[in-house]
C-alpha cells in the first residue's frame, strides 16, 4: 500500500514539473501577425546588385519579402549579397580529351551548377550585424555537345539555383528579424 502511495506521488510530482517546463516553451508561427515578422520584412532594403546573379538573387528576394508590393522606400534593415557561381560536369572521363561537354558516345553529359551566396543582414539605425552567413544550392544539368545548349543550361540552372537561394536567405532574414525586440507603443492621454 505504502509503495501505491509513493508512486502515485511521484506521478503527481513528474506531471507537475513536465507542466511546468512545457509552459516554458514559447513555439510561435514565424510569419504570425503577432510577431510582426511580414511588417519588418517588408521593411528590408538590398544592395545593389554587381552581376547578373546577384540580380536575380535580389530581384527574386525582393518580391518574397515584399509580398510583391515592391522594395521599401524606407528600409529599417539592410542586406548586402555577394553570389557566385560554378558549373562542373559530374563524370571525368579521362579518355575524352577532345571535347569535355560530350561524351564519347555523343550523349549529354551530367553537369551541375552550384551557387553560393553570402549575405550580412544589419539594422540601418546603429550598424549593428544581426546575421551573416553563407548558402549553398545545386541545380543538376545535362551538358549538350551545341555550345548554345550548354550555355543555356548553365543560365537556366543558375537562374533555378538563384530562386533557391533567394528562398533559403529570406527564410534566414525572417528568423532573424523575428528575434528582433517589438517597438514599445507610447500611450498620450
Amino acid at each position: 500500500m505504502s509503495f501505491d502511495r509513493s508512486l502515485r506521488r511521484f506521478g503527481f510530482a513528474s506531471s507537475l514539473v513536465m507542466l511546468t517546463v512545457l509552459a516554458g516553451c514559447q513555439v510561435r508561427p514565424l510569419y504570425s501577425e503577432a510577431s510582426g515578422t511580414g511588417e519588418r520584412l517588408a521593411s528590408v532594403g538590398f544592395e545593389q546588385p554587381h552581376t547578373r546573379l546577384d540580380q536575380v538573387v535580389r530581384n527574386h528576394l525582393v518580391f518574397l519579402t515584399s509580398g510583391g508590393a515592391g522594395e521599401s522606400t524606407r528600409p529599417a534593415y539592410d542586406v548586402k549579397l555577394v553570389t557566385k557561381s560554378t558549373a562542373s560536369t559530374i563524370i571525368d572521363d579521362e579518355d575524352d580529351e577532345d571535347d569535355d561537354s560530350v561524351s564519347p558516345t555523343g550523349v549529354p553529359v551530367p553537369g551541375r551548377v552550384q551557387v553560393e551566396g553570402t549575405y550580412t543582414i544589419s539594422r540601418i539605425s546603429d550598424g549593428q550585424v544581426l546575421k551573416s552567413g553563407k548558402r549553398q544550392v545545386v541545380a543538376l544539368i545535362d551538358i549538350s555537345g551545341q555550345g548554345y545548349a550548354g550555355l543555356r543550361a548553365v543560365r537556366d540552372a543558375e537562374n533555378r539555383a538563384a530562386r533557391e537561394l533567394a528562398e533559403f536567405i529570406r527564410a534566414e532574414i525572417a528568423i532573424a528579424l523575428s528575434r528582433e525586440p517589438q517597438p514599445q507603443t507610447v500611450w498620450q492621454k
